[in-house]
């Protein structure tokens, strides 16, 4: 006994109800063609992807996604031979529960829903262990296909919690388990979850199968490489990471896995990251209607990366950077920005704001009577910038994409109104000695096609500089960037304390101010756009390991 299977990594539209019923028809329609013979979609696919949130909560979305349910149901008779899995919110006594309904020939096979969920900051605040009469998390949702009965995990199946509904799922008879986990993309997040993957193939002994959602959604970003397993945990088959796709495999009743195509390959920590970033920036361009997006490019490296996320993600014809030199701005800066755009194809403009910026000095004037030049002068100027971009993004309609890094994010070294202002905050979760390693890697590899070595070498090797005053370098205000973001690393992903990053070799007063200004700079924080949450300690995104309050009293 076996069963044809095919993984459909479809990048929907979150709330395209309509658009998703058309694809998921089509992608089952293709199936029935092809003689598979049961199709699996990424975990709550029919709404577009996770991150519905309240929305579940109202009843104009449950009268939706009821008529979006049953319009794919009435579909699902023009393919009769295709089980169509797929999952749903569903209300329930306590709230709303991950639903998984399993539909074929115009007929709902099996059901079940979600006891443990994961990634529930994803899906939505109030989930119940779904109980009901079409929803009972007692009752595996188990269902058969060319001849091999399935189980339904709407979960990741890794948490010790989900072990119970495995188990349960075995009990009646499962041959196969598929896992519909909702995990948005991290460092390492590829092995981390074939390893799990394998344990639970090996603890069950039979084959394991995990679907992932793919594209950028807000602050997430689904990474797709979905994997299948046989029964002895080895990885059969794997799709491409960070693209829709389909994925095809027979699932045998003793356990093997026979694949169409070898597994994709793996990417490296830095492959997977660039990857991570174009894919955020590109979807949140498309799907929010932007017809293109500009930045300020300064000439540094930040704003540099910045570009060559962008046109990775957009092309050069819908990219504008826009350079705003100040009487500090280096010639080799504007040297620099304009080389690069030149290289890339993108439209290059320059607005010089020194008359802007001495308007405001002049009208402060009365006001800064016997006051000395300070970090206002400073702020000026960079808020000059970030009116002149959102006047521009006005006008044309563009997404300003902002290019603060994490390092800078964490200690306020950015000014609110100023470079913070701005739709989309691209490196918002990228470390700066990872904006270096990220430069370097993307002169090295072309993976879009979009020009070979983009940055200039200079801007990696420049000592980074905000240039709001004469001389200005990043480490006269920050510790060297190698010690910050390691001190960052440890406090807010290994939850060191003060003492034991002294004693791990940090200076006592890099440590007190570094982490004094992490909490001041709380409020900047709470204003800026938001990004792509790429680790498990993201600023500012729904569930990141960072939730703090502004007004504390809390010892550092």
């Amino acid at each position: 006994m076996a069963v044809r299977m095919r993984i459909a990594q479809i990048n929907g539209v979150l709330g395209d109800g309509p658009g998703q019923v058309q694809r998921i028809s089509a992608a089952a329609a293709q199936a029935q063609a092809d003689g598979v013979q049961c199709l699996l979609l990424p975990a709550l696919a029919l709404l577009g992807g996770p991150g519905a949130g309240d929305f579940v909560q109202r009843s104009a979305f449950a009268a939706q996604q009821d008529a979006w349910l049953a319009d794919l149901l009435a579909a699902s008779r023009a393919w009769p031979d295709v089980a169509l899995v797929l999952t749903h919110p569903a209300r329930c006594s306590a709230g709303v529960a991950h639903a998984v309904q399993v539909l074929r020939a115009g007929s709902v096979l099996a059901s079940g829903s979600q006891a443990v969920v994961d990634g529930l900051d994803l899906l939505w605040r109030s989930a119940c262990p779904g109980v009901g009469a079409d929803f009972d998390a007692a009752t595996p949702c188990l269902f058969s296909a060319g001849g091999l009965r399935l189980g339904v995990l709407p979960g990741s199946g890794a948490a010790p919690e989900m072990a119970a509904a495995a188990d349960a799922a075995l009990a009646a008879g499962a041959q196969a388990l598929v896992c519909l986990p909702v995990v948005p993309f991290f460092a390492g997040q590829q092995q981390e979850q074939a390893t799990q993957l394998a344990a639970l193939a090996q603890r069950s002994q039979v084959p394991c199968i995990s679907v992932h959602p793919v594209g950028g959604q807000d602050a997430c970003v689904f990474a797709g490489a979905s994997i299948a397993v046989d029964g002895q945990g080895a990885i059969a088959a794997r799709a491409p990471a960070f693209a829709a796709a389909q994925l095809d495999f027979v699932c045998h009743a003793d356990g093997r896995i026979s694949a169409a195509a070898a597994p994709a390959p793996q990417l490296d920590a830095l492959a997977s990251l660039w990857h991570a970033l174009v894919l955020a920036v590109r979807d949140y361009v498309e799907k929010n209607r932007f017809p293109g997006a500009l930045l300020g490019l300064s000439g540094g490296i930040d704003s540099a990366l910045v570009l060559a996320i962008a046109v990775d993600a957009l092309g050069p014809e819908r990219v504008r950077a826009v350079m705003m030199p100040s009487p500090y701005t280096a010639g080799i800066s504007g040297q620099d920005a304009q080389a690069m755009a030149a290289g890339l194809g993108v439209q290059y403009d320059v607005i010089a704001i020194a008359p802007q910026v001495a308007a405001f000095e002049q009208a402060l004037a009365p006001l800064f009577t016997g006051r000395g030049p300070d970090t206002t002068e400073e702020n000026l100027q960079a808020r000059c910038r970030g009116t002149l971009l959102m006047a521009l993004s006005n006008k044309l309609g563009h997404v300003v994409l902002t290019t603060s890094n994490k390092s800078e994010v964490a200690m306020g070294y950015g000014t609110l109104y100023g470079d913070m202002a701005g739709g989309f905050g691209v490196l918002c979760d990228v470390f700066k000695t990872e904006v270096f390693a990220l430069a370097r890697w993307r002169n090295a590899h072309d993976p879009f096609g979009t020009g070979a070595a983009p940055i200039p070498e200079r801007i990696i090797t420049r000592p980074p500089s905000a240039e709001l005053r004469p001389d200005q370098k990043d480490e006269d205000s920050l510790p060297p960037y190698d010690v910050l973001d390691e001190l960052l690393r440890r406090y807010l992903e290994q939850d060191a304390s003060a003492a034991q990053l002294v004693q791990a070799g940090f200076a006592p007063d890099v440590v007190q101010r570094s982490l004094r200004l992490l909490h001041l700079s709380e409020y900047k924080r709470r204003q800026a756009p938001g990004g792509p949450r790429l680790s498990r300690s993201a600023f500012g995104a729904a569930g990141s390991g960072w939730q703090v309050p502004m007004t504390h009293r809390f010892a550092l």
